[in-house]
């Protein structure tokens, strides 16, 4: 049986994917395209996580994106207004078209006789296999099997019901129930107001706090500007503004971070009294930014700690007992209902097996490029987004700069593009430059970046504008061809 053929392949139909389908039908209209999402239906984050309250920590003026307006009333939406959104924009640019459901990418292995990839799904217990000229990966950056829960001594104890926000029951009942959420990221800080309406007390355990920053659900310049101006243009103006304003906040929490500090814990001390003891629940070991900061709409987290209906407590788990968990001061929590926000497993290439030439790649021995494709991996690259910004600035960038490339190879007649480092210098750093728990897991695991351009990830939407929007193609790092030769190709990679 001859394998579908297509220009290109997209792996994962959530924002990044159904973002670069818009995209190539824009940019490269005379592309052949389909869209592989190994689920039954598209959104990606946004259908997967189906948790009370779920809402980004982005605005939308931001993570929306650039061609289509975000015309809610919320700047911070939740989870299903976002997928709407989502649905939205697939349907409405005829991209839903495209979408093969149930096909999970589990291999992919590139041929430089033929210059071009043979793509292998899963569709339950058969196997579906495409070839296309350019992959392009957009299924994020996690496992979507299981979330991240640490081994508790004694979890099997607990009488009442364990639960990871990654696979919330979708009849789970809570009201008027103790509720335990293990965790102080986004998704803790997240599910404790969403639960505490109903649930009889609800209690943050923490390890150690993270930095919290209460922000407007509605942003008012936005309804303003929607009032009097075109929502075109409205959109834009917010949506720079943020970008703007995110980039100086960004650079002004590693300048001066001890200012940055006592701004946030000032403002939490308002929110909450000069009797909360904010030191111990609200004040991290390390500076703002270091780690990504937790977004709470209208301080609906410090609301519901004021109300009595939410509580935190910073300590260390001893053991899981049949009522609780008990904690290593000694203090014992009872709760019905344990939830482990623990974080999430990260994958690199949405943990597809890449072979080239019958050479398997692991993705820790690869140097990222621009943040979009991969050293010695020909007409590959994928989508993530910045760690200080939203996703889709970045994700938007790379789907824009790889239709450059396309269009650029087809002018030229090349048939393969492939970023070789030849520079002796470049010195290798870890991808992702946040301290996090879940990050430090796994970055032996994951690619790399270099010391300089372009191999560097800069994290400043601007700089990348430069360079992904506006830069040469032709920078003497990406190498077009018309083929390559597997000796050749074998020698450039990492590893």
């Amino acid at each position: 049986m001859t394998p579908n053929h297509f220009d290109v392949l997209i792996v994962g139909g959530g924002l990044s994917g159904i973002g670069a389908a818009c995209s190539l039908q824009t940019n490269c209209p005379r592309k052949t395209y389909a869209i592989l999402e190994g689920r039954a239906n598209i959104g990606g984050t946004w259908d997967l996580f189906r948790y009370p309250g779920i809402r980004s920590d982005s605005d939308m003026f931001t993570l929306g994106y650039s061609f289509r307006p975000w015309v809610e009333g919320k700047a911070i939406a939740d989870g299903p207004s976002i997928l709407k959104y989502i649905n939205d924009t697939a349907k409405d640019y005829g991209v839903d078209q495209h979408i093969r459901y149930h096909h999970l990418v589990k291999r992919a292995s590139w041929s430089s006789k033929d210059a071009r990839w043979t793509v292998e799904a899963e569709c339950g217990p058969q196997t579906a296999r495409f070839t296309c000229n350019f992959l392009f990966v957009c299924c994020g950056y996690y496992s979507y099997t299981a979330g991240y829960t640490p081994v508790f001594p004694g979890s099997q104890r607990f009488a009442g019901l364990v639960v990871h926000p990654q696979k919330w029951p979708e009849d789970l009942a809570f009201a008027d129930k103790r509720v335990i959420v293990i965790g102080s990221g986004a998704t803790a800080v997240t599910l404790v107001p969403a639960m505490a309406k109903t649930a009889a007390q609800v209690t943050m355990l923490q390890r150690s706090p993270t930095y919290v920053v209460a922000r407007p659900e509605q942003d008012a310049l936005a309804n303003f500007l929607r009032r009097h101006l075109s929502s075109k243009v409205a959109y834009n103006l917010v949506r720079w503004r943020n970008i703007l304003f995110g980039i100086y906040f960004f650079g002004l929490c590693k300048r001066s971070p001890e200012r940055v500090k006592k701004w946030i814990l000032d403002r939490v001390k308002g929110a909450l009294g000069p009797d909360y003891d904010v030191l111990t629940h609200f004040t991290p070991r390390y500076n703002p930014w270091d780690q990504r900061m937790c977004l709470v709409p209208d301080g609906d987290l410090f609301e519901a700690i004021k109300a009595g209906k939410a509580a935190i407590v910073t300590d260390e788990i001893d053991t899981f007992t049949e009522k609780g968990i008990k904690l290593r001061s000694g203090k014992e929590l009872e709760g019905d209902i344990i939830v482990t926000a623990t974080g999430l497993n990260l994958v690199a290439l949405g943990d597809i097996q890449i072979s080239i030439d019958g050479r398997h790649i692991d993705p820790a021995n690869t140097l990222n490029y621009k943040g979009t494709m991969y050293g010695g991996i020909p007409n590959l690259a994928s989508t993530f987004g910045y760690t200080n910004a939203s996703w889709t600035l970045k994700s938007e960038l790379t789907c824009d700069y790889i239709c450059r490339v396309l269009n650029h190879m087809e002018r030229k007649g090349f048939q393969v593009c492939v970023p070789q480092n030849d520079d002796p210098t470049v010195k290798l750093e870890p991808w992702l430059n946040l301290t996090s728990g879940y990050i430090q897991r796994v970055a032996d695991k994951l690619p790399k970046q270099g010391s300089k351009t372009p191999w560097k990830l800069h994290q400043n939407y601007v700089k990348d504008v430069m360079s992904l929007k506006f830069g040469s193609l032709d920078d003497g790092v990406m190498r077009y061809l018309n083929r390559i030769d597997p000796l050749e190709l074998k020698s450039a990679l990492p590893g």
